[in-house]
């Protein structure tokens, strides 16, 4: 069984290059919006949409860890690392598959603030996000997040066997994606 956690800012590029990933290995895919966007014409951007989230993850995580269902899952997400709760929330998440003994990719992206400006709005992003179609109120999110969180982490902050790290400024999510599989030789 194959896991892999694909984090960074928004509009870095996770869900395309998860989606090339979990194509390439015949795994699901995850991404972050796939939750949110269920609950959100529900209960708005409330706590309530971020609780009901976290427990709908927690539930398919441990679903495919107990009963190893299928060959893995490609999980894409925003970890502010200077938030406790996001720091508790992937420890969670980790050890739901790390107690089974399921090794787990970190792929952690980043990429200059400008070039995920123009990401933000690519007609890709927006037909896959809905809450992200007002591209005004989405690029001042990003931004306002840039300013208040650390959203990569620091050289060597993150201690994993399966760990990588790359900038994506200048790639395309193909190029991405086979560093990635090169990387931990899954091509």
């Amino acid at each position: 069984m194959k896991v892999f956690f694909i984090f960074g800012p928004q509009a870095v590029g996770k869900m395309t290059i998860g989606e090339i990933i979990a194509d390439k290995l015949r795994l699901p895919l995850l991404h972050n919006h796939m939750t949110l966007e269920l609950l959100q014409p529900l209960f708005g951007w409330t706590p309530a949409t971020f609780s009901l989230s976290r427990e709908f993850r927690e539930a398919i995580f441990s679903k495919i860890a107990k009963e190893s269902i299928g060959n893995g899952l490609v999980f894409t997400f925003v970890l502010g690392f200077d938030l406790k709760e996001d720091i508790e929330e992937f420890n969670q998440y980790k050890a739901i598959f790390s107690d089974k003994g399921i090794d787990i990719y970190f792929i952690e992206l980043e990429a200059e603030l400008e070039e995920r400006v123009y990401r933000n709005k690519t007609e890709y992003r927006l037909s896959k996000k809905a809450s992200k179609q007002n591209v005004a109120h989405s690029e001042k999110e990003l931004l306002l997040a840039n300013e208040q969180h650390r959203l990569n982490s620091f050289p060597g902050e993150i201690d994993e066997k399966y760990y990588y790290r790359l900038d994506v400024t200048k790639l395309t999510a193909q190029q991405a994606a086979d560093q990635i599989l090169e990387q931990f030789e899954l091509n």
